[in-house]
């Protein structure tokens, strides 16, 4: 059976695949420290279990509008101008089966084989294959981990080409943790209003930041930005829900109704119980998100103190998200029993082998130097995970 030529341009999500085989050598009795999973290690909060159970006892368990309840699209009106005094109307909001199949459906409708999307690097691993999934081509704006992973203006312009379509952007960033601060909002926003570009906005961690940073929205920058922006947000992050599967999007009514278009003919409603259960996790404020956050930071703090300590390693301290991304290219060249390390893949496969430690490796988030830890994980986890991981390149012999 001869499949279509998109279907060879991507390859599986390496973060899904390895925290799949952490799990399976967990399920064979192997002891595993799992930092490859991207998810909070929190339950669900018993007011939006409540209301799911509600919800089911109701009966309100069958179809509902394609695009998403009203009661949940005014609930994220209501989210988006508290928080950054934006303001949507319901024909503006599509709720999607999560924020990547928020970001597939607008992939879905804008792009198409000529256009060109940028992408700042180090970037999350679906972005990429999304574009090349519908026929238009990827353009990487490599930012420096010694600039904080910043974009420019300068960057930007010197990617930009008669075919440029639109820019996809990420704060807090997975995997570096990075955050954009207003400025540099700003200086993308000037990028994109002179160049006729549509900006894509990824604000799944807006709640998961530190250090005093306080997230701002490239949407809140003024109307002119607004009208060119979709901002992409759901509740998997801020609210441990990523298994209830629910992301939306706000933007230009004509962008949401194709992208509303597309999805009912793809996936129709998001599950209608989770609906609900989404409509009280965004009533319910921000008590919760800020308790998870009090413990991450402490777990962050940690990780990355930790690796600065190991011989070889390297990592910045993240404002946002709850990824470590160190840089390991100090260890390239040093050998093993099995071979050398010569790359992020190379480490990740002897990490998981020696040390039984599973983390995710650099080169499809866009950089060969790097690896990534999900700290979304126990204390007790993290330092058994960093013992193990200290012991094993300790082995490893110069070259």
């Amino acid at each position: 059976m001869k499949l279509a030529a998109r279907a060879g341009r991507i390859v599986p999500s390496p973060t899904l695949s390895i925290a799949a085989t952490a799990k399976a050598m967990a399920a064979q009795g192997i002891d595993v420290v799992d930092f490859a999973a991207g998810e909070p290690d929190f339950d669900t909060p018993d007011p939006v279990k409540a209301a799911a159970e509600a919800a089911i006892r109701a009966g309100f368990t069958k179809y509902t509008a394609s695009s998403g309840i009203d009661e949940l699209k005014q609930a994220i009106a209501k989210k988006l101008e508290a928080d950054h005094g934006l303001r949507y109307e319901k024909s503006q909001i599509l709720v999607s089966c999560g924020a990547k199949h928020t970001l597939y459906n607008i992939a879905e409708a804008l792009f198409e084989a000529g256009d060109e999307i940028l992408i700042p690097a180090p970037f999350w691993v679906s972005y990429q294959d999304q574009v090349l999934l519908n026929d238009a081509t990827p353009v990487l704006v490599q930012t420096h981990e010694a600039d904080g992973y910043a974009i420019t203006p300068g960057m930007l312009t010197a990617c930009i080409t008669p075919r440029t379509k639109a820019i996809i952007i990420n704060s807090p960033c997975n995997p570096t943790g990075a955050t954009y601060d207003r400025a540099s909002l700003e200086g993308i926003a000037q990028i994109a209003l002179a160049h006729d570009l549509t900006i894509i906005s990824d604000e799944i961690y807006e709640k998961i930041i530190y250090d005093g940073v306080r997230h701002v929205s490239i949407a809140s920058l003024g109307p002119e930005v607004a009208t060119r922006t979709i901002l992409v947000n759901g509740v998997s992050k801020a609210y441990a829900m990523t298994g209830w599967r629910i992301g939306y999007a706000a933007g230009p009514k004509d962008v949401i109704t194709a992208m509303a278009n597309i999805q009912s003919q793809s996936t129709s409603n998001p599950t209608s119980i989770s609906q609900k259960a989404a409509v009280a996790a965004l009533n319910g404020g921000d008590a919760f998100p800020k308790q998870m956050v009090q413990e991450f930071d402490r777990r962050r703090r940690v990780i990355v103190e930790r690796l600065n300590k190991i011989s070889g390693v390297s990592c910045r301290m993240p404002t946002g998200a709850f990824y470590a991304f160190p840089n390991i290219s100090g260890l390239f060249g040093r050998k093993h029993a099995a071979g050398t390390i010569a790359s992020a893949s190379d480490l990740t496969a002897y990490l998981l082998q020696e040390a039984k430690v599973a983390v995710v490796p650099g080169e499809p988030f866009g950089s060969a130097s790097h690896i990534r830890l999900s700290y979304a994980t126990s204390l007790d986890a993290i330092t058994r995970g960093l013992d193990r991981i200290d012991a094993a390149i300790q082995k490893l012999t110069a070259a």
